[in-house]
């Protein structure tokens, strides 16, 4: 896939745009989001609207990027893969970062604050305790054995295919089960890997 055709994907749970890497601490939150997923790839001098802008510097933007994996990650990424591609004249950036073998990875969001990160869509989102714990237990070697689901389980998948989040409330719903069980339930989607449980907002929700 060339630059222009994996531009006009579009950002999503495998691909950021970014125009440039101002400083360790903000792209650390992606690279370690991406490692904890399912992997992807950062697009450097490209802003939010997929228009191709360049980077004036390729040499400092790989300084902080392996700044960022080095000193910013713990554990530090090591697998990150760089190429420098120009498009008329305009140097990008390509930055694939494999999915990792040693989750979870947290980020260095201020001086010894270090949180995790998880893909979300298009997003960076903070992860859960519990979220990284299944984190562990999911490696690209060895993820989870998915399991059959029943018609209440699958609604929930179903749901998340046209809304970004669902919250216990809404599942309960949905479903129209008791609180005890709805709640059951998502954590054992959340415990097979068939979705992921945020709880550092007001109110917890879930993604896939």
């Amino acid at each position: 896939m060339n630059l222009r055709e994996l531009i006009a994907r579009g950002e999503g749970e495998d691909l950021e745009f970014k125009k440039k890497t101002t400083h360790p601490h903000r792209i650390s939150r992606t690279l370690a989001s991406l490692a904890n997923t399912r992997g992807g790839q950062v697009l450097v001098g490209i802003d939010d609207d997929g228009r191709i802008i360049g980077v004036r510097d390729v040499e400092e933007e790989l300084f902080v990027l392996r700044d960022a994996a080095e000193h910013y990650i713990e554990p530090p990424l090591t697998t990150l893969q760089f190429k420098e591609i120009e498009d008329e004249g305009r140097s990008i950036l390509i930055v694939t970062v494999p999915e990792s073998f040693n989750k979870p990875h947290r980020a260095l969001v201020a001086p010894g604050d270090w949180r995790g990160y998880v893909r979300v869509r298009d997003e960076s989102v903070q992860t859960s305790g519990l979220t990284e714990k299944v984190l562990k237990r999911q490696q690209p070697a060895a993820r989870f054995e998915k399991l059959p689901l029943n018609r209440q389980e699958l609604s929930v998948l179903d749901y998340l295919k046209t809304h970004p989040r669902i919250t216990l409330p809404q599942f309960m719903k949905l479903v129209n089960f008791g609180k005890r069980r709805a709640y059951q339930t998502l954590i054992k989607l959340v415990l097979h890997g068939y979705l992921k449980h945020h709880d550092k907002e007001k109110e917890p929700y879930y993604t896939v």
